[in-house]
């Protein structure tokens, strides 16, 4: 896979993570993926989406920043933000839940016979 293929596949992961996430918590998913911050629901949405596509479809955290445009550390401090609230019961059922979702998810780019 090329340098612009595994960006176009990270693309994908970091839109199907928004939809899981947007999904989820009743929030757009053009909210998550817009390049301003947004309101509170929205940045936090963007937070759960960014630390679903690093553990759902294990990307490093620069191909994370990357797939949504934001900086490294932005991303760091979301994964980090969401893995202390797994601590709370209740999150951590749900959050596992979305990301047992992903997980299930097929990989990227469908079968010759299924694209033409």
């Amino acid at each position: 896979m090329d340098l612009s293929e595994r960006r176009a596949a990270d693309a994908a992961a970091a839109q199907l993570a928004a939809g899981v996430a947007a999904y989820g918590l009743g929030i757009a998913e053009a909210e998550i993926l817009d390049r301003r911050r947004g309101s509170t629901a929205a940045a936090f949405a963007r937070q759960v989406a960014m630390y679903l596509c690093h553990v759902g479809f294990e990307l490093s955290l620069a191909r994370v920043a990357m797939a949504f445009e934001r900086d490294r550390s932005t991303v760091a401090h979301a994964c980090h933000a969401i893995e202390d609230r797994r601590e709370e019961m209740q999150f951590d059922l749900w959050i596992g839940a979305l990301e047992a979702m992903l997980r299930k998810a097929p990989a990227p780019g469908a079968p010759r016979e299924l694209a033409q």
